[in-house]
């Protein structure tokens, strides 16, 4: 078959991966780079061999009628790539999140099915080998579960501005945390209920109404309960910026870094599904109230770089395509876990817990 020709839109840290991703794969042929700044994507086109560049999404389409449209905007963008690339035709890979809105993310599936096209969303930790243990084994402690997790990321320079630029459209606990409560709702594989979230505004530097800092906390029906936390900025402390870690009645496994702290730094991207090693413990005890089994360490270090992670996302697009995949699930995780961070948001905007039963 011939190659499935691809137009990357954005060639910021996650275009430019997943166009060196498409470069790699003999099954799909670059035939577009789609960026606001001359920069970034000329930068890009010279690492790959001279892709043909554009400013404008609109014209980059219109001149180049690919198979497949890669979204690696900013999320306010998304939903008005979607709909001209459906409509167009083509199959879609999105950047978490789906769109801004429950709404909007709806009606990107609706069109998607109408049209028969694929749409996988990039969540990345889906791909990952030591994420789906970590939640492998966190299915094994039986229920509820208590689920906490983090990511803080002190930012300077580039980094603080991409961040800037983030929240122009929406909150860290919305952009990072579908990815989190994603996997929360993988290990229940149980309704969400309710969630409340909390938040402060610690910059000046920030649009009005924008916060830089807030915690979620979501109950499910089966009675696991989670929390996610996120803050970006200068002011952010380098200190416990990464927890991942699962508690049930049988025990408990965490992502564990035995060689210390994190050598590149919170806002590093490559860090961010970094694992190292994860932890298992069991709470099973003897008559005198002993445990009985040391705590498990699963080496994970040999891992897929943040590249190869993005490589293994475009691999199952192109299985998805080739082998008319049902994405069906797939995207109705993406729009109950922006649903849930959506909800979150507006908890801790309005200072209440939100019903998600409703």
């Amino acid at each position: 078959m011939a190659p499935l020709r691809v137009l990357v839109v954005g060639c910021g840290n996650m275009g430019t991966s997943h166009a060196r991703a498409y470069h790699r794969l003999p099954d799909f042929q670059l035939v577009g780079l789609v960026s606001r700044g001359a920069t970034s994507r000329d930068r890009l086109s010279r690492e790959l061999g001279g892709v043909t560049t554009f400013a404008d999404f609109e014209q980059a389409y219109a001149a180049t009628r690919p198979d497949v449209v890669s979204i690696n905007t900013y999320p306010d963008t998304h939903a008005a790539i979607a709909r001209t690339a459906l409509r167009g035709g083509s199959h879609l890979f999105v950047e978490k999140p789906l769109a801004e809105t429950v709404a909007e993310a709806a009606e990107i599936v609706a069109l998607a099915r109408a049209a028969r096209r694929k749409v996988v969303v990039g969540y990345i930790l889906r791909v990952h080998p030591a994420w789906q243990r970590f939640i492998a084994v966190a299915q094994t402690l039986g229920k509820p579960l208590v689920m906490r997790m983090n990511l803080n990321q002190q930012s300077r320079g580039k980094d603080w501005r991409t961040h800037r630029a983030l929240m122009d459209s929406m909150s860290p606990i919305v952009d990072c945390g579908v990815h989190y409560v994603d996997v929360m709702c993988q290990m229940t594989r149980s309704k969400p209920v309710r969630v409340s979230a909390i938040q402060a505004r610690l910059s000046d530097e920030l649009k009005p109404g924008m916060y830089n800092y807030g915690q979620l906390q979501v109950t499910f029906a089966d009675g696991s309960v989670g929390w996610y936390e996120a803050g970006w900025g200068p002011m952010m402390s380098e200190v416990a910026y990464f927890v991942k870690d699962v508690v049930g009645p049988k025990g408990c496994v965490s992502i564990v870094d035995r060689g210390g702290e994190r050598a590149d730094g919170s806002a590093d991207v490559g860090s961010h599904t970094a694992t190292n090693s994860l932890r298992v413990h069991w709470q099973d005890r003897d008559a005198a109230d002993e445990f009985v089994r040391a705590d498990e360490w699963i080496d994970t270090q040999d891992e897929p770089d943040h590249d190869g992670l993005c490589l293994r996302e475009q691999q199952f697009l192109l299985r998805a395509i080739r082998e008319d995949l049902d994405l069906t699930a797939h995207l109705d995780d993406a729009v109950e876990s922006l649903r849930i961070v959506l909800a979150a948001d507006r908890s801790a905007r309005e200072g209440r817990t939100i019903d998600l039963t409703g």
